[in-house]
């Protein structure tokens, strides 16, 4: 079969973990093929929460061969951690395969992460302080550590010295920080070599050996389209590619091997760090949101803002991903509302958009045009067919559906893997 592609479509922590867990045994393998430690899954099985990082949420799944794929910046500090407390609760990785064309986060790029976001005030993108967007900056410089280099000790040497004698400069003289040792870089990432050597293998060819064997490998994206650093809202984005484009590249698959996008899509509108947020509710009513929704970052614990639906996102992330699916998450917590508002446009200096504006200044100054749709008191979380959602819930569905440019495929009514309603097959 060939590869499917799933990602979010909108800021992100839409559910992707779940949407990739309920696949389950009928994947063989899911690739994580962009971000790093930044963002993260929550997949809850047979009752037990699991926070997963780094790691592709396939690793829940027996049977699944998971892979950090190329396009993945990698702590290994985070990645063995991860492991061993996945282990501690009985999972095994034992599968797990990294790219050896993954990049690494080195200590000084999580020093200048942070001292950087601090020196930006006012002026700051929201950054989870964890290495990457300098990690990403130091690979398009071609000066980047990759998971290979911790195999040849001459040549990591070679490298980290190369990148502190200018990384140093920045630190010491721009931000009066100390300098950052080679040894100590060096002597922490060969510390790992043993332990990381097994998994490392060329993922690019074993998937492809993997699709031409006729199984079904699964492209998982960290992050979102709203984030991702050419498509989202920039520049109040992430600093990978977290789009189908990106799962293409971060994987290295072709396109061609592509045959369906599945878009994870909340029934609200949530948003953590900076940057523009036409939906965005203040006061009691984002507060009284984001706590029925449990709306706090995985990762950092921040809490998210939170908003109404927003169709033109979804209809900009229908476009550029070629979303053939999507799957709406989260539905159950809108129960109990009257009337539920949904963005259908935004009006800017007067003018009317049904689009996503396409400067960041016309961004900045949009406000929701809203359609208000009818609410439903029942508690759905028990729905398993579509039957069994009230008529008021069916009507906000399709209504979403009609407006967001590609079916809704599979409704979210709790975080359980089996609390979903399917309306149609994702693989089929």
């Amino acid at each position: 079969m060939p590869a499917i592609v799933l990602l979010g479509a909108q800021w992100g922590d839409e559910g992707k973990g779940k949407a990739t867990d309920q696949l389950g045994e009928r994947l063989d393998y899911v690739v994580k093929f962009n971000g790093g430690n930044n963002a993260g899954h929550t997949v809850v099985v047979g009752g037990e929460t699991y926070a997963l990082h780094l790691l592709p949420s396939g690793i829940l799944t027996p049977g699944v061969t998971p892979v950090i794929g190329n396009g993945v910046v990698v702590d290994l500090s985070v990645l063995f951690e991860e492991i061993d407390a996945l282990e501690a609760r009985g999972v095994d990785a034992g599968k797990l395969l990294v790219s050896s064309s993954a990049h690494l986060i080195p200590s000084y790029n999580r020093v200048l992460d942070r001292v950087t976001e601090r020196f930006l005030g006012s002026r700051k993108i929201g950054t989870t302080g964890r290495g990457i967007g300098p990690t990403y900056a130091d690979k398009m410089s071609r000066v980047g550590l990759r998971v290979e280099d911790v195999f040849d000790a001459s040549i990591l040497r070679q490298k980290v010295e190369a990148a502190l004698d200018l990384k140093n400069q920045v630190l010491v003289k721009v931000y009066n920080r100390r300098a950052v040792e080679v040894d100590e870089v060096v002597d922490e990432l060969l510390g790992y070599a043993d332990r990381l050597r097994p998994m490392v293998a060329d993922t690019g060819l074993l998937l492809h050996e993997a699709l031409d064997r006729g199984e079904t490998v699964l492209l998982e994206a960290g992050q979102a389209t709203m984030l991702d650093v050419d498509h989202g809202t920039y520049p109040f984005v992430t600093s990978s590619s977290a789009t189908a484009g990106g799962a293409c590249t971060g994987s290295g698959i072709p396109p061609t091997r592509v045959s369906r996008v599945v878009a994870v899509v909340k029934a609200y509108t949530t948003r953590v760090g900076e940057g523009p947020f036409p939906t965005e509710l203040s006061g009691p009513e984002g507060d009284a949101l984001r706590e029925a929704g449990a709306e706090f970052g995985t990762t950092t614990g921040r809490p998210r803002r939170c908003g109404w639906y927003d169709a033109p996102v979804a209809r900009y992330a229908a476009r550029v991903n070629g979303v053939t699916d999507f799957v709406l998450t989260k539905l159950d917590v809108l129960g109990g509302l009257e009337r539920i508002p949904v963005c259908t446009g935004y009006e800017v200096e007067g003018r009317t958009l049904d689009e996503l504006p396409a400067t960041q200044t016309d961004l900045h100054h949009a406000r929701p045009v809203l359609t208000e749709l009818e609410g439903w008191e029942e508690d759905i979380s028990g729905a398993r067919t579509w039957e069994d959602l009230p008529p008021a819930a069916q009507r906000y569905v399709e209504a979403l559906e009609e407006m967001s440019g590609a079916r809704i495929s599979v409704v979210g009514v709790g975080p359980g893997r089996e609390e979903s309603v399917v309306r149609h097959d994702l693989l089929g």
